[in-house]
């Protein structure tokens, strides 16, 4: 593979960013809003499960009550 030079790999870059597809303002905004509603999602599901456990292990061993 031949050696390229710092100018000419600062070029290559260049023109490789300009290639990107960026997302939107508001493409970002909605993607945000997403993730913040499936992490809350998914915690509510883990908090429910935890309890539901935690509660099938009480009445198993019949602890803390």
């Amino acid at each position: 593979m031949p050696r390229t030079n710092p100018g000419q790999f600062v070029r290559q870059v260049r023109q490789e960013i300009g290639k990107v597809s960026w997302p939107s303002r508001k493409e970002t905004g909605i993607s945000t809003v997403m993730v913040f509603i499936m992490v809350f999602l998914a915690s509510m599901f883990f908090l429910l499960v935890d309890f539901l456990m935690g509660e099938g292990v009480k009445l198993i061993f019949g602890l803390g009550g």
